[in-house]
């Protein structure tokens, strides 16, 4: 059954099938964006959405980190079972409910946003988890990134058909920037590139004190 207000995926990306070389390198770029962004994990919360079924991507902040959060339908049993991580399994709008308030350093939502429905609701969530000062570091796939994407899926084989399918939207700068406002981030506290040769953009949103 579908969960509301989320695509049609069940299954977190990397359960039950071996990622392709499309797959290892962008989780390798994620992984050198993500990094680039916070100097150091030390002490903080952070918040990993639809972080995938290893979690890549924060690897190197659950190792450094004070505490680290992780959303997503299925998750590896060695992250489950890690006592310095807390796990929610399903959808992000069905764990944000149960997430405090104002308390996390760094919300961490990478290739996520265009597979659920309500994307503005998403941020607006976000928004409220950040602590003040908190720092929102987001990727989304372009409208360029689209036919790549799709032809790689469809057509080549190299990348999931499940993923690509589930896919939402996409975005160009216009259609991210007013989501971001309108969640509550000043805009001159939003920073947004174009990155993986403009296949894909990153932005970087403090929340206000």
């Amino acid at each position: 059954m579908r969960e509301p207000n989320e695509g049609f995926r069940l299954k977190s990306l990397g359960d039950g099938r071996r990622p392709s070389m499309v797959d290892k390198v962008g989780g390798w770029l994620n992984t050198r964006y993500l990094q680039r962004q916070v100097d150091s994990w030390q002490g903080k919360h952070v918040l990993d959405v639809g972080c995938g079924f290893d979690a890549r991507a924060t690897r190197m902040a659950r190792e450094q980190s004070a505490l680290v959060t992780l959303i997503d339908f299925t998750l590896a049993p060695t992250l489950v079972a890690d006592p310095a991580v807390i796990t929610h399994l399903g959808s992000f709008q069905e764990a944000a409910e149960d997430l405090p308030r104002g308390a996390f350093d760094v919300v961490v939502c990478l290739s996520v946003l265009e597979h659920i429905d309500d994307d503005q609701r998403a941020l607006n969530l976000i928004f409220e988890l950040l602590a003040p000062e908190g720092r929102l570091i987001l990727g989304v796939p372009t409208w360029r990134g689209r036919r790549v994407l799709e032809f790689s899926s469809f057509r080549l084989g190299l990348s999931s058909i499940e993923e690509i399918n589930d896919h939402r939207r996409y975005y160009d700068l216009r259609d991210l920037w007013p989501l971001l406002v309108a969640a509550g981030f000043r805009p001159d506290r939003i920073r947004c590139r174009r990155i993986k040769f403009g296949l894909n953009l990153l932005a970087v949103c403090r929340r206000s004190p």
